[in-house]
């Protein structure tokens, strides 16, 4: 049976979208959408509505069809709440559209363009495109004023449709924005799915009293500000439809054949299920082809650079991991699949996994679908993701930094002995990866964790040391020049308790052997760096170099 991860989701989603779209209007450009609320840091989880859509969209355009990715900036929506950090006197914008809404900084024109920018930059490095569509824009310019016409003469109908789906004993969520379906008023006023915006105010604090269609006009009455205004719809609207009439608006205005949304919305009574009927009945046009998409959690970011409130964006991310190994991420899962970021010591693994992808790939040994994914993380349409010309492990590479001190001309010297295939490497041939090492070390390796290299060596130990011991590390001494390279000194540190318990370099590991090697690890980590553990003890030995190393551990030679 094939596991979910052995499915091509993109593919199989692709294929699906392609066949519905010959299926509505052949010929024409296929639409697959996004949207994206600005009224915070748009973050790692966010970036899935993102991606999706994404990987779909330039799956399509591989195959020879048009395909354009619309990614929708919700800057028309009210800003709920004051925001974590600002004082409280910025109340008094809570209400208005976000686009409307100041920086404080004044780095920015809105506060919505606060968290488009970097989102921006981050889907560039990650060679996603987009054609962003600005709901401010769209609303204002009077480009829906014919479909808010239409859903205000259907107001009756759509009052029906969520009707059906509305659950009258549900305690009210006090978090929930005021652009939510409102029930019917209960003295008997008709619903009407759509807000003004205060000409007075600029908030959306209003009723609306009355609706002229063949005018197409709108009276309403502002409970901040007590006034009373009038909203032409076709000359320079200020006002948009509520969510679950907004969400389906826009699939009939722009066409769309595919969109995917968080799992929330696909529940029954939910934004997809009540629009769905809304789109069919009211706009008359049939609801995308839609996957539902699952949690992705963050671990170990234990330092925010660009983000605020605590939840890390893309541009964090890509601080750490390399544009493909972040697309990767999103490409091996179906998107019903949770999944959780790590930025702690998972780091290392997930490189590790990465780079072992690519040997396998090399070697024909991936699956069809592991090939696949590797080719989507890598290359889009317009072209190759950034990668080092050579990859050196993360670790290796993360080791190296921590012990000299992100000194990058002992990182420089110590490359090119790495191993037999790494002669010749340079500092520029590992980028960007050695700069996304340097990052993690710096701000997510705990200071506790730091490795702190001793001046002298330690008097009181190796007087101490027994004959058995100073015979280990005479041998360590005499053979350490014999392979300077990272293969040589992980055969020479795991060989030395081998030859001092009289086997052969190739024994096969026993209990005893295990535990002489750890007591020998054990041991060299006190004499260079002052504690039970530290890096991988190959990498160690090599960024101190043959000398340093004698040095530390007494140079036992006779």
């Amino acid at each position: 049976m094939t596991s979910p991860e052995t499915v091509d989701w993109v593919g199989r989603t692709a294929e699906e979208v392609i066949a519905e779209a010959d299926r509505r209007a052949p010929g024409r450009p296929i639409v697959c959408a996004s949207g994206i609320s600005p009224s915070g840091p748009v973050h790692l989880g966010n970036l899935r509505e993102i991606m999706v859509p994404h990987l779909v969209a330039d799956e399509i355009r591989r195959r020879g069809r048009e395909c354009v990715h619309l990614l929708s900036f919700d800057d028309y929506d009210r800003l709920r709440r004051v925001p974590a950090g600002l004082p409280t006197e910025f109340a008094e914008h809570v209400g208005r559209p976000l686009s409307a809404v100041p920086d404080p900084s004044g780095a920015y024109p809105s506060w919505a363009e606060r968290f488009k920018a970097p989102l921006r930059a981050a889907l560039d490095a990650l060679g996603v495109e987009v054609r962003e569509v600005s709901q401010t824009q769209m609303y204002t310019s009077g480009a829906y004023a014919d479909r808010i016409v239409t859903a205000l003469d259907a107001r009756a109908r759509i009052d029906a449709i969520l009707a059906r789906y509305r659950t009258r004993e549900q305690a009210p969520d006090p978090d929930a924005p005021l652009t939510t379906d409102p029930i019917a008023d209960p003295a008997g006023r008709l619903y009407y799915p759509y807000k003004p915006y205060c000409e007075r105010c600029g908030r959306d604090t209003t009723q609306v009293t009355s609706y002229d269609g063949p005018a197409a006009e709108v009276d309403y009455a502002c409970a901040a500000c007590e006034h009373r205004g009038r909203v032409h719809l076709r000359e320079g609207n200020s006002g948009k439809l509520v969510w679950k009439v907004d969400w389906p608006m826009r699939w009939a205005h722009e066409g769309v054949t595919f969109e995917p949304a968080g799992a929330d919305h696909s529940s029954p009574g939910s934004s997809f299920t009540v629009g769905s009927e809304v789109v069919r009945d009211v706009f008359h046009a049939p609801p995308p082809v839609y996957l539902a998409y699952s949690f992705v959690g963050i671990r170990g970011m234990a330092k925010m650079s660009s983000s605020a409130g605590g939840v890390p964006t893309p541009g964090d991310g890509l601080r750490i991991l390399e544009p493909a190994v972040l697309r990767w991420l999103y490409t091996r899962r179906l998107p019903s699949q949770a999944f959780t970021i790590d930025f702690g010591a998972e780091v290392g693994r997930l490189y590790d996994e990465w780079d072992r992808l690519h040997t396998r790939v090399l070697e024909g040994e991936a699956e069809p679908w592991e090939r696949m994914a590797l080719e989507r993380s890598t290359t889009t349409r317009r072209g190759k993701v950034p990668e080092p010309r050579r990859r050196v492990s993360f670790r290796v590479l993360a080791s190296l930094l921590d012990v000299t001190a992100g000194d990058v001309g002992q990182v420089r010297r110590i490359l090119g002995t790495l191993d037999s295939a790494s002669e010749g490497v340079t500092v520029e041939d590992v980028e960007p990866r050695l700069s996304l090492a340097r990052t993690w070390v710096e701000e997510q390796l705990p200071a506790q964790e730091r490795t702190q290299v001793r001046v002298e060596p330690d008097a009181e130990l190796i007087a101490g040391l027994s004959d058995v011991e100073r015979a280990a590390l005479r041998m360590l001494a005499d053979r350490l020049d014999a392979d300077w390279t990272m293969e040589g000194l992980t055969h020479l540190v795991y060989g030395v308790p081998k030859q001092t318990l009289g086997l052969a370099d190739d024994a096969p590991p026993t209990p005893e052997l295990k535990r002489a090697q750890r007591e020998f690890f054990r041991l060299l980590y006190r004499l260079l760096v002052g504690a039970e553990r530290g890096p991988r003890l190959p990498t160690l030995v090599l960024a101190l170099g043959p000398d340093r190393v004698r040095h530390l551990i007494g140079d036992p030679r006779p």
